[in-house]
């Protein structure tokens, strides 16, 4: 955790997980090896692991009720404003029951927003600036505003040989031991590999 952060106690970290300067966490689970960067804001998310969340990037970001006579949070943060009342939990409830999930192998670009209830397949890349208001399949790159599919970042076949591989589950030791082939070789490379 770097300094400035802010994160509610019912947030659930794995092994080898950064979280960047300033960031906000709010009842969320990061998978081994996931971070932040600087100012990410992160709230109702299942995060996998090595899931790269660039710099200020939002997940699961919350909604106003448009369906209300106002959207302000007057109203169910009431308690900021008069003594006498409570917050509206049951809104702080249903705000916490829209999860948002992030795959294994994910990045999400610099100040990109996933929307809650989204989910985001294994190895999936959201570009920078990126609003996602629906699901991306595994191993795709959206781009845009809503967020749209520019490609496959992976052959069909190469992604679903590498969720059947499933390395996001290897031990730390065996991780280190296959590293110079994460770097050097390419994923058809790694699969005939390592299958």
């Amino acid at each position: 955790m770097h300094p400035d952060c802010e994160i509610t106690e019912d947030c659930t970290f794995g092994a080898y997980v950064e979280i960047g300067r300033g960031s906000r966490v709010a009842h969320s689970h990061f998978g081994d090896y996931s971070y932040c960067d600087r100012l990410a804001d992160i709230a109702n998310a299942r995060i996998g692991k090595f899931a790269n969340i660039a710099a200020m990037a939002r997940v699961g970001a919350t909604d106003h009720p448009m369906e209300k006579a106002s959207l302000h949070h007057f109203h169910y943060r009431s308690n900021d404003y008069w003594n006498d009342i409570e917050p509206d939990h049951d809104w702080f409830a249903h705000r916490q029951s829209r999860v948002a999930h992030l795959g294994h192998d994910t990045w999400i670009g610099a100040m990109a927003m996933v929307k809650p209830e989204v989910t985001i397949g294994h190895g999936a890349v959201v570009a920078a600036g990126a609003v996602v208001t629906k699901d991306v399949p595994p191993y795709w790159i959206v781009a845009g505003v809503p967020a749209k599919p520019v490609r496959r970042r992976l052959a069909e076949a190469t992604a679903e040989r590498l969720m059947a591989l499933e390395w996001w589950d290897w031990d730390h030791a065996t991780l280190r031991a296959r590293l110079s082939d994460f770097r050097k070789l390419s994923a058809e490379d790694f699969l005939d590999r390592y299958e």
